[in-house]
C-alpha cells in the first residue's frame, strides 16, 4: 500500500465512506465507533452513509509501568483479550491483569454512562455492524470490539480502520467477515505519525458528535 498521510480524522472517515458505499442508506447497518478518536472518524463516515451511530466502549490494558503499552483489552461487555505472548515476555503477573481489568472495567463504565447516559451496548442482531477506530497498532481493541459482538450474532462484523500493520489486518481478518483498512504502511510505529493533525479528543467532543448526528437523524 502506497504512503499516506490523513489530514485529520474527519478526512479519514471521509475516505473509509468512499470504500463502504454498498451500505449508503442501508435500514440494517450501523457504525459503532471507538472512542474517543474513532468517533471522529466514526461520525464522518455515517454522515456520509447516512447510518446511525453508536460508540463500543474499549479500553487497552496497560503493561506494568508502561500504560502507553497494550498488553491485551476490554470492552463493555465480553471477557478481556490478552496478549498472552507479551504478557509472558514482560513477566506481567496475573494479580497485576486483574487489578488492570477492574480498573478499565470502572472507566468503561464512566464512559457508558457519560456518552450513552448508561444505556447498554445497542442491538446488533442481523444487522451489519461498521467498527470503526483511527487506526490500530496491534489490534487488539479491535480485536476486542469484534468479539464483544460476536454474541449478539449480528449478520456481518466490519472492521474500518483508516490505518494499521499488514500483520494487524491478518490478526483482526480471523474475527471480522471485512477488513477495510486503507493503508498498511511499514514500518508502521505509531497510529498518530500518519495524521497531519492528531490531537487529543476530549469526552465532551464525543457524547456532542454522538447528540448531532441523532438530531441530525430526527429531522431527515
Amino acid at each position: 500500500m502506497p504512503f499516506m498521510i490523513f489530514q485529520d480524522r474527519a478526512e479519514a472517515g471521509q475516505r473509509l465512506a468512499s470504500e463502504l458505499q454498498a451500505y449508503r442508506g442501508s435500514t440494517t447497518a450501523i457504525v459503532l465507533a471507538l472512542p474517543r478518536g474513532g468517533v471522529v472518524v466514526g461520525y464522518e463516515l455515517a454522515q456520509q452513509l447516512g447510518l446511525p451511530l453508536d460508540v463500543i466502549i474499549v479500553r487497552k490494558l496497560g503493561a506494568p509501568g508502561n500504560p502507553e503499552l497494550g498488553i491485551g483489552a476490554l470492552a463493555e461487555v465480553g471477557e478481556p483479550q490478552l496478549d498472552w505472548p507479551l504478557i509472558r515476555a514482560l513477566g506481567v503477573s496475573s494479580a497485576y491483569i486483574q487489578r488492570e481489568v477492574e480498573r478499565q472495567r470502572a472507566e468503561i463504565e464512566r464512559r457508558r454512562q457519560f456518552y450513552r447516559g448508561g444505556r447498554p451496548l445497542p442491538s446488533v442482531q442481523g444487522q451489519t455492524a461498521i467498527v470503526v477506530d483511527d487506526g490500530a497498532a496491534t489490534g487488539y481493541t479491535m480485536l476486542a470490539a469484534l468479539r464483544a459482538l460476536a454474541s449478539q450474532q449480528p449478520a456481518r462484523r466490519i472492521a474500518a480502520l483508516p490505518v494499521c500493520p499488514t500483520e494487524t489486518v491478518g490478526l483482526i481478518e480471523a474475527e471480522a467477515d471485512q477488513v477495510v483498512a486503507l493503508a498498511t504502511p511499514e514500518p508502521f510505529g505509531a497510529v498518530g505519525i500518519w495524521y497531519r493533525d492528531f490531537e487529543q479528543v476530549s469526552d465532551q467532543e464525543v457524547r456532542q458528535l454522538l447528540a448531532q448526528l441523532r438530531v441530525q437523524a430526527r429531522g431527515a
